[in-house]
């Protein structure tokens, strides 16, 4: 077979003359539409938000997932059009296209059973505001911050900087360690032959000066104090330390509050015990 090579690029140039405006203007047109619609999702969102959530904080995560989630479901769907006008422009019949698409879509709708489970669970997670971008959650044993959300998954990044992605239907439990607040809940051992009254005032004061130190004080809600003793252990006393704190502050504030605990028992003389264990024997 000869190929007309004249032939052929008589036709391409005829057909960029023909239809390369079109579907340039085609795809201006959908990415100033993607654009713009995206700025007024933004606005929206943000009214809508604001009604919703106590604090500014909360807003702006909030604000950031429906944002996220609504630009990129937006931005598929117009793209799928632009597609579609292109083919049609290129003069492709759509219309068996869309006919065949829905049929086959009938027959993977079958098999796509988890991903319909996966899209409804999203749904319902955002719409619940159960977490948003930037929220430090739990599902099951997998911890981490959440990085992105779409209707299928949700992508989290641990402490060791491993990335997760989790389908929304395979989540059962969903703990949030960043909502609106979190608290300091720290148990710390003392030597049975300690002054509990003397202890607990040590706690209550490195507790409130910690509270009232300009570098923690923005982050601290009420300060880490004495709430009760715990338990009595094999080798210490344990007491039970409560306090709360602005939400993803609760670990740097504990940190500081061990280490401060831990010099002002020093100073007080107020031990705290190692485990131990007495062994008697038997003399022959």
């Amino acid at each position: 077979m000869i190929f007309n090579l004249d032939f052929i690029k008589q036709e391409v140039v005829s057909t960029i003359f023909a239809h390369g405006m079109r579907i340039v203007g085609i795809l201006i047109i959908s990415y100033l539409v993607h654009h713009f619609s995206g700025r007024i999702i933004t606005r929206v969102i943000m009214q809508f938000a604001r009604k919703h959530d106590g604090t500014r904080y909360s807003e702006e995560k909030r604000e950031k997932t429906l944002i996220q989630v609504i630009n990129k479901t937006l931005g598929v769907f117009i793209y799928i059009v632009a597609v579609l006008m292109i083919l049609s422009e290129l003069g492709v019949a759509i219309g068996p296209l869309l006919a065949a698409a829905g049929i086959a879509g009938v027959a993977i709708g079958f098999g796509s059973q988890y991903l319909i489970r996966d899209i409804i669970s999203g749904l319902l997670i955002i719409i619940e505001n159960q977490y948003r971008v930037g929220d430090v959650v739990c599902f099951d044993k997998t911890c981490g911050l959440v990085e992105t959300v779409t209707l299928r998954m949700t992508t989290l990044r641990d402490l060791n900087g491993t990335v997760h992605h989790v389908p929304h239907g395979e989540v059962k439990k969903v703990s949030n360690l960043s909502k609106d607040f979190a608290r300091v809940n720290i148990d710390i051992g003392v030597s049975y032959s300690s002054n509990l009254d003397h202890v607990i005032d040590v706690i209550n004061k490195v507790g409130n000066t910690l509270a009232l130190d300009e570098e923690w004080k923005d982050k601290i809600l009420t300060a880490p104090q004495f709430l009760r003793v715990d338990d009595f252990a094999d080798s210490s006393i344990t007491i039970k330390i409560l306090g709360e704190t602005k939400a993803l502050e609760q670990w740097a504030v504990a940190g500081e509050f061990r280490k401060r605990i831990k010099i002002a028992f020093d100073n007080e003389g107020i031990k705290i015990p190692f485990p131990q264990r007495v062994v008697h024997s038997k003399e022959v």
